[in-house]
């Protein structure tokens, strides 16, 4: 089947290349969805995205004013300091020569051009807008929760077997229960000694979900048992807890005007777009 975008034909090519760009975001926000319903969801979605992107450069094409030679001149001298090999330069875009490659950059440009006239008038958001989106997304604005940690650690690898590792970490922790300091302890043990086994503060979902398991429920002060993870052996000590947190208006409120202008800047290309396909003639044959 063939797609035609205002009697431009779109290659297949096109659409896959674009159908591998979704594939990974899709599949994992799809992940339990119908293997079948999920291919046919995917390569819609990729037709759709092409259709739009033909119609904003035919659009930029057909109604802007041409970019000047030496700006696109200019624009290709760059591109071309990037690589030691001119040859490898062409294949890259395909290309036999210059003709093609400053077609495609002045289209860029064009497109470029467009969306910035799309967006010119979009005004900042309001103070009121700022707080309304404030306190209805408290939740998503918080900081997470936040332990700063060291560890004790002996790898189990090809160097260090289960027992041995298990071995090593066993006196080191008969130390700590006989009152030694686990700074001290951690110098002389551990398999990973810089900064004394201090890994700072961590966020969950930034370490192994063992490790985050056994540190997440200690609390200041206080020191792990022996435990495993994928990695080996570890004892761990809990220096600090900073407790999830909402920030101030005034910490964020930049944060929050950018994410509307954001959400204004989609709708206005939303509409963009919906006002060139309604005069488009789209056919698959």
């Amino acid at each position: 089947m063939t797609l035609i975008v205002n009697g431009e034909k779109i290659e297949d090519s096109a659409i896959q290349q674009e159908l591998e760009r979704l594939r990974p975001h899709y599949e994992q926000a799809f992940k339990d969805q119908d293997p079948e319903q999920q291919k046919s969801q995917l390569l819609d979605w990729s037709k759709e995205n092409v259709i739009e992107m033909v119609l904003i450069k035919q659009e930029a094409k057909n109604n802007g004013d041409p970019i000047p030679e030496n700006i696109v001149e200019s624009a290709l001298a760059k591109m071309k300091e990037q690589y030691a090999d001119q040859e490898q330069f062409y294949k890259d875009f395909d290309a036999e020569d210059d003709g093609k490659i400053k077609e495609a950059i002045e289209t860029q440009m064009r497109v470029e051009r467009k969306l910035e006239d799309v967006y010119k008038d979009i005004p900042e958001p309001s103070q009121e807008a700022v707080l309304q989106y404030y306190e209805e997304n408290k939740e998503q604005l918080k900081s997470p929760g936040q332990v700063r940690v060291a560890h004790i650690v002996k790898y189990v690898n090809w160097q260090t077997n289960e027992a041995a590792a298990l071995e090593a970490i066993t006196k080191a922790d008969d130390e700590l229960r006989k009152g030694a300091a686990f700074e001290v302890v951690v110098d002389k043990h551990t398999d990973c000694a810089d900064s004394g086994g201090d890994l700072g503060y961590v966020t969950r979902e930034q370490m192994v979900e063992e490790f985050e398991d056994v540190v997440f429920n200690l609390g200041a002060g206080e020191v792990s048992d022996i435990f495993r993870t994928r990695f080996g052996f570890h004892i761990a000590k809990v220096y600090d807890r900073k407790p999830a947190a909402l920030p101030g208006l005034e910490e964020v409120q930049d944060q929050i005007a950018n994410a509307l202008k954001e959400q204004a800047k989609s709708k206005a290309l939303d509409a963009f777009i919906d006002k060139l396909k309604s005069k488009a003639k789209i056919e698959e044959k």
